[in-house]
This record gives structure tokens, sequence and C-alpha cells, in this order.
């Protein structure tokens, strides 16, 4: 079996599409994705559920980060995704593949939805995409999601993207905020093997 593709040059990153939505990749030149990007970092909500161990702060320090994802897609550890209306092209969020092992054909998920998108079925769509494409075409065999214990949309998103809730990790991630603190993640896996979920309705359109 040829082993799994994890090397991508910025400018050939694949675009996996469907379920009204289109994943592209960030471009750390574009200011809109650039202020995208420092919006979904600074969120709240986003904020009260993870912990990065690099804050993103300002514009300059979301461009890096934006940079910081293309080398780690060359080297082949992860792959980051902006989540896009397929036909606005408007972006609604962030997803990536994290932690790619190529040995181990696994790999993490990780994503959010940015506030004026939520409540609209993003994530459990764009987690559909990714993880069809990361079994598909990048070869990975199992595919992790971890959340922070007590966030049920993660939980709900995760479920309906079949992936199965395999254990709580023992103070795995940071508490909100805090570098000094640890609190429980729920983990989630599916497997390449695993029967495929149930497709979501495409979403209307706008009246």
């Amino acid at each position: 079996m040829a082993p799994p593709r994890t090397r991508f040059r910025t400018r050939s990153l694949p675009e996996p599409h469907g379920h009204g939505l289109r994943l592209c990749s960030w471009d750390a030149a574009s200011d809109a994705d650039v202020e995208a990007w420092l919006r979904g970092n600074r969120d709240p909500e986003f904020l009260r559920w993870n912990t990065p161990l690099r804050t993103v702060t300002d514009r300059p320090a979301a461009r890096e980060s934006l940079r910081a994802r293309v080398r780690s897609a060359a080297e082949g550890t992860s792959v980051s995704f902006r989540i896009t209306d397929a036909s606005s092209g408007v972006t609604l969020g962030h997803i990536g593949v994290n932690d790619i092992k190529p040995a181990l054909r696994t790999g993490r998920v990780g994503y959010w939805v940015l506030p004026e998108a939520r409540g609209r079925g993003v994530a459990t769509r764009a987690l559909l995409l990714t993880a069809r494409w990361a079994f598909e075409d990048l070869g990975l065999h199992r595919v992790e999601l971890d959340h922070a214990v007590g966030h049920a949309a993660s939980c709900r998103v995760a479920e309906r993207c079949g992936f199965a809730y395999e254990g709580t990790l023992r103070e795995a991630i940071f508490e909100a905020g805090r570098h000094d603190a640890f609190r429980d993640a729920h983990l989630h896996a599916r497997l390449a093997t695993d029967p495929e979920p149930e497709p979501v309705p495409e979403p209307s359109p706008p009246m």
C-alpha cells in the first residue's frame, strides 16, 4: 500500500467540496484571510474551549500564524483549510488535520466557526467533508477529535459525523486562558473502515 500523501505545496493544496462548502487554503498574503483568522482566534467562544500555546492577538501575529500553517503543510505534519460557502466564497471558519503521523496513518482534526456562521451546520458539514478527504485522498486510517469536557456542541458534531466517543483524557488540555492548569478532554475517533454517516441535508439558499 502506498504511504499517505502528506506534503503539499502552497499552490497545490486540494480544495475538497461538498455539502454546500468548499475548503480552500489559507493565504497569509491576503488581508481578508488574516482578518478572518484573527477574528476566529480572538472569538470569546473559541477561547472558552481552546488555549493555544501561542495566542493570536493582532494582525502581524495572525499573519505569522498562517505562515506557520503553510510550513506545516509543506513538512507534512498538518493541513489547514479555510471553510467557505461554496456559492459565495464567504469565509465561515477553519478546519485542519493536525499531528499527522504517516507511519501510523493517523491525524487529529480541529475546527472553529465564525460567530456569524454558527447555527447552520457548518462544523458538521465541514467535518464530514474533511474526514472523507483525509481517508480517501490523504490515505489516513484513523482520525481523532478531542474537546474539553462540557463542550456539548462539539460532542454532538463528533457523533453526527461518525466519530465514536472513546473515553476521557484526564487533564489532557489547558484550562481556559491558562498554561499552568489542566482540564479533562473527551476523545472521539473515526476509522476509514467505519460506516459512512448519514448525509446531511444541503443548506437552504438565503431568502
